[in-house]
């Protein structure tokens, strides 16, 4: 298996595994739902949720992953579970992992990719 396939096996993989272990929270409102959305052909992975808060509509990503250039960006992680350590634990290594959340200027001094 080549170097993105693995990566997107991964990804989805552990997507899948946050789903599975959030799938019955009771932190979460029940009008509130999340659902995983795997796009292969633009390496866009993400965990939306959506749903309304009382009289407030919430529609947006708890974790937005792309694979850009080879490397995995982190786009967003609205959650406590340290996704890229989660990432790295899974096989992807530091190196190809981009905290895509930070500034660019902040990103040298983290232990993930650059760019």
């Amino acid at each position: 298996m080549d170097k993105l396939e693995q990566y997107r096996t991964i990804i989805e993989r552990e997507l899948t595994a946050i789903m599975e272990q959030t799938t019955h929270s009771t932190i979460r409102p029940v009008e509130l739902r999340d659902k995983t959305v795997f796009d292969r052909r633009s390496d866009c992975y993400l965990i939306l949720r959506e749903g309304w808060d009382g009289a407030r509509r919430i529609h947006g990503p708890v974790v937005s992953l792309e694979i850009i250039n080879g490397k995995v960006w982190l786009q967003a992680d609205h959650t406590n579970l340290r996704m890229a350590e989660r990432l790295e634990d899974a096989g992807i290594p530091k190196s190809d992992i981009v905290l895509g959340f930070q500034p660019p200027s902040i990103r040298p001094y983290t232990e993930y990719a650059t760019a």
